[in-house]
């Protein structure tokens, strides 16, 4: 059987999703805690790989395993053995050639951003933050030059093994509430550190440094070394992938704002 799962998780106390040796990761926790559920190793493949520091509201996975199982009993055995800041949402069964990262079509990341003079305490970790003042239009206005397909050179990580810079980035949303602006990046795949790179171009243009073209500019020169640096990982979260109809699988899909918002 295949199985997928969808899950979400804070990812202030670990190394990023992937399994490492020397370090604690959601993979191998996940994997831990579904290993003692079946009774014999499982390993998972998730559609994407976040980073350290930064969650997920709906990551997806799959494995396959010989060993039968109720749906529900991968999701609250899983839960029993899993720690706190991890869970899984759900389980569903889905044909052979199902792949959590390659089926995928679209992932939506978000970002929240606390601009204020005064760090933040009940959101450390969970939002990032900047100490002055934004303007939500002109980042609006440079958002729209990233929007489509783009060659997006200027916005991967030197260490980025994709094979193409190439992606569409299918929506830039950006929404103002009180002191917290909200970013919501959808796109058919993205590069390391791409999310992370555009906001740190956003935020140089909503406070004054850049103008919105700025944006275009970057996109045109492909050249890393004239962008932004990387942002805070603190606010980000995987909040959906989706996959084609035919697969019969539930929505994965959380759009929402952090409580008190």
């Amino acid at each position: 059987m295949k199985i997928v799962l969808s899950l979400e998780y804070d990812g202030c106390g670990y190394y990023g999703w992937q399994r490492q040796p020397d370090h604690l990761s959601v993979q191998s926790q996940l994997e831990t805690a579904l290993s003692g559920v079946a009774g014999r190793q499982i390993q998972v493949t998730a559609a994407g790989r976040t980073d350290t520091g930064v969650h997920a509201l709906c990551q997806v996975v799959h494995f396959e395993t010989n060993v039968k199982r109720p749906l529900n009993a991968w999701v609250r055995g899983a839960n029993a053995l899993l720690p706190d800041d991890i869970s899984v949402l759900s389980a569903s069964e889905v044909g052979g050639d199902f792949h959590a990262r390659f089926s995928a079509i679209e992932r939506t990341y978000l970002y929240y951003l606390l601009s204020r003079p005064s760090r933040p305490g009940i959101y450390h970790g969970k939002a990032g933050w900047v100490h002055y003042s934004l303007d939500l239009e002109k980042m609006q206005a440079a958002a729209e030059f990233l929007t489509g397909e783009h060659d997006f050179s200027a916005f991967r990580s030197s260490e980025c093994q994709a094979k193409t810079a190439t992606r569409q980035l299918i929506k830039l949303d950006i929404h103002q509430n009180q002191q917290f602006f909200i970013f919501e990046f959808c796109a058919n795949a993205f590069l390391h550190h791409m999310v992370r790179n555009i906001l740190g171009g956003l935020v140089y243009v909503g406070r004054g440094k850049y103008p919105p073209e700025w944006m275009q500019t970057l996109l045109a020169r492909r050249d890393r070394t004239l962008a932004a640096p990387t942002f805070s990982p603190d606010g980000l979260y995987l909040s959906g992938v989706k996959y084609d109809a035919r697969w019969g699988l539930p929505v994965f899909n959380v759009i929402r704002p952090l409580v008190a918002i």
